[in-house]
């Protein structure tokens, strides 16, 4: 049997450097010009109030804008791009596209622009469970996946396979945060059902403790390209410093399918991975004790134990996670906080001991609802729980935050990135 083939190149400009990729990997060897295309990139979330820095989070529009000039010129036009971007309180796809300039590629190659959120969505068995896809990922004959490499705190990297978890609507990506599975052993079936034909990773920048834009961004300049999406994930994850055996989903979809997830295994064309390999930390780290974050140790914070998230706790609360924390800090004067526990997520049950028990998010409340432990909660019943949901509950236990270090922190995330450190925004805003 042929080994899969991976292309790994380095990244110099947008269309040259993904035609070699393309190229390489012979990307689009089954594709037919009658064919229904759909590029799914990752755009998770965008900011339309405080500076957010794409840089790693997203897939950059350099690249987007490169495929579909590429397919326009092999003579394919019947292109969508969809996505369903995180829908907290509403749809901000289309918002999305228009800051990011897509809108240019409905007008100059007539691409249709779709957020999956405002679409219809259909049930699709997969065996022990059941979840909702958009109905134009299903009606595609060639899913062309367009991931950013990066980290992610729950699951290690986020690539092509986990990139797949944006097709469904928001009650299913709930649902794969399950309080009785791993979040590992979800997604990866998705794969199984869609037509994915090309993975393509943006490997432009890379991103540490992701998926979000609290991590921190490295300029990496490669672009990663194959047929087969798990061989793709493989050689990712390598050039972030991760065996594939030890990535939870890389492993289980590779179970599932009878493959292994040996590097040896795979003919890479192009640059060597070993020379590119450079090891990018996903997680955040907290005390021994799971008090909090160890920057809340160093700071001298006591009297508060943050429980550490696990991967029940939903993309929504998750985007609140940081916030959250960044609150909290804000209202530390130096002396202990008042014997506060948080908790979140569906597994973590509150503890004796508090005098106070913040249940972060809709799911915790309901799991620790007649918790006979709790002495006094604070429920943030929020699916999540906004930052004034959090500043106003807290008053009651005698926290007062200040949402204008918030705000301070979110300029400083921002401006940490330099144009002449390689963080151009025009990457992303064409």
């Amino acid at each position: 049997m042929s080994k899969p083939v991976v292309s790994v190149v380095a990244y110099k400009d947008p269309y040259h450097s993904l035609r070699e990729a393309l190229e390489l990997c012979d990307g689009l060897r089954d594709f037919d010009k009658s064919h229904k295309i759909l590029i799914k990139p990752n755009l998770v979330s965008w900011d339309f109030e405080l500076p957010f820095p794409p840089f790693g989070v997203i897939t950059t529009s350099a690249v987007v804008f490169a495929l579909v000039r590429i397919l326009h010129e092999e003579g394919f036009r019947n292109i969508t791009i969809g996505e369903g971007p995180l829908a907290i309180p509403k749809p901000k796809g289309r918002a999305m596209f228009k800051t990011l300039g897509y809108e240019k590629l409905r007008d100059n190659y007539g691409v249709e622009l779709i957020d999956f959120n405002e679409d219809k969505f259909e049930e699709v068995d997969f065996g022990n469970f059941k979840l909702s896809v958009a109905r134009k990922v299903l009606e595609a004959d060639k899913i062309i996946n367009l991931p950013v490499l990066k980290t992610h705190n729950q699951c290690k990297v986020s690539l092509g396979i986990k990139n797949l978890k944006g097709c469904l609507n928001r009650k299913s990506k709930m649902f794969c945060h399950g309080k009785d599975w791993s979040l590992d052993h979800t997604f990866p079936h998705l794969m199984r059902k869609l037509p994915v034909a090309l993975t393509v990773i943006d490997g432009i920048f890379t991103l540490a403790k992701g998926p979000g834009h609290t991590g921190y961004a490295y300029r990496k300049n490669l672009l990663i390209a194959s047929r087969d999406a798990l061989a793709c994930d493989v050689v990712g994850a390598e050039l972030m410093g991760y065996r594939a055996a030890e990535v939870g989903h890389l492993k289980y979809f590779a179970g599932l399918n009878n493959r292994d997830t040996d590097l040896a295994g795979i003919e890479i064309r192009g640059e060597d991975v070993e020379k590119h390999r450079s090891y990018i930390d996903y997680d955040w780290e907290w005390t021994v004790d799971d008090t909090g974050p160890i920057g809340f140790q160093r700071r001298g914070i006591t009297g508060l134990a943050i429980r550490k998230y696990d991967d029940s706790l939903c993309t929504g609360c998750s985007t609140m996670y940081n916030p959250m924390l960044i609150m909290f800090m804000s209202a530390f004067k130096g002396k202990p906080f008042p014997n506060v526990e948080v908790v979140s997520g569906k597994r973590q049950v509150a503890s004796p001991g508090f005098d106070y028990t913040v249940l972060f998010g809709r799911c915790a409340c309901v799991l620790n609802k007649n918790n006979p432990d709790i002495k006094k909660a604070i429920a943030l019943k929020g699916c999540p729980p906004s930052i004034q949901e959090l500043d106003e509950a807290l008053k009651e236990a005698g926290i007062f935050c200040d949402y204008n270090e918030y705000v301070k922190y979110r300029h400083y995330i921002f401006n940490r990135y330099k144009k002449e450190d390689g963080f151009d925004l025009g990457l992303y805003l064409m």
